[in-house]
C-alpha cells in the first residue's frame, strides 16, 4: 500500500471538500512530511492522480479577489471512500508494513467503529506472534544463540525484538480502546484538530520559511 494515498484520502475526507494547500497544511500539522513521503509535490500529484482514477471529484472554485487561477477542491467519490477504508484497515492489520503506513493508519483509526478497530489490532498481534514463531523456528541457530552466527545473528535479534515490541505496543492500544479512549466512528462529534488547544506543533515551519 501507499502511505501518501491513505494520508491524502483521509485528509480530504475529514473536511468533506478540501483544496491541495489545505491538505498540505493538515499533513504538515501532523508532521507527516517528516515521517512519510508526504511532501508538497507528492501531495498535489496524489490529488490529481486519484482524481483521474475516479477516487476523488475535482471542483474548480472561483479565484481569489487578488487574481490567480481557480482553486481546485477535491472530495472523495464512493470509490474513494471504499479505497480509503481498504487502505486504513490494511495499515492496521498487517504486521509487515512500513512505519509510515502504520503511522498513517493510527492517525485515522478513529474513523473506524471501536469494535472493528480492536478486532483488526488483535489480528495484528496474532500475525506478529506467528511471524516471531516463524523466525525463531526457521531462522535462528538450533542451539538458540544467535551469537553463533556472528554479526548476522543481530538480524535475528532485531526481528524478534521488532515482533515483541510491536505486539506490546499494539496490546497497549487495544487496552486503551477497550477502556473507552478516543471518540470513534459513530460515537459523536470530534474535532479534526490533532493537537490539544495551546500545544505548539513541533513540526510547523517558522514564519517566513520556504
Amino acid at each position: 500500500m501507499s502511505a501518501i494515498r491513505l494520508l491524502v484520502l483521509g485528509a480530504v475526507r475529514q473536511h468533506g471538500r478540501a483544496h491541495g494547500y489545505q491538505v498540505r497544511n493538515d499533513l504538515e500539522f501532523w508532521g507527516a512530511h517528516e515521517w512519510s513521503n508526504a511532501k508538497p509535490g507528492s501531495i498535489y500529484h496524489a490529488l490529481k492522480q486519484m482524481a483521474k482514477q475516479g477516487l476523488m471529484r475535482a471542483h474548480d472554485v472561483a479565484p481569489s479577489t487578488v487574481g490567480g487561477p481557480p482553486r481546485t477542491e477535491y472530495e472523495l467519490t464512493e470509490a474513494g471512500e471504499e479505497e480509503y477504508f481498504r487502505l486504513l484497515r490494511e495499515a492496521l492489520l498487517r504486521h509487515d508494513q512500513k512505519i509510515d503506513e502504520l503511522t498513517a493508519g493510527v492517525g485515522f483509526i478513529v474513523d473506524l467503529p471501536r469494535d472493528e478497530a480492536i478486532a483488526l489490532l488483535k489480528r495484528r498481534v496474532a500475525a506478529l506472534e506467528e511471524w516471531r514463531a516463524e523466525v525463531t523456528r526457521h531462522w535462528t541457530p538450533s542451539d538458540g544463540t544467535p551469537e553463533e552466527w556472528g554479526h548476522i545473528g543481530e538480524i535475528m535479534k532485531f526481528w524478534v525484538h521488532s515482533a515483541d515490541s510491536g505486539a506490546e505496543w499494539t496490546r497497549g492500544l487495544i487496552e486503551r480502546l477497550e477502556g473507552g479512549a478516543y471518540v470513534m466512528a459513530g460515537e459523536g462529534e470530534r474535532s479534526v484538530e490533532v493537537l490539544p488547544d495551546g500545544v505548539t506543533n513541533p513540526y510547523a515551519e517558522a514564519p517566513g520559511a520556504d
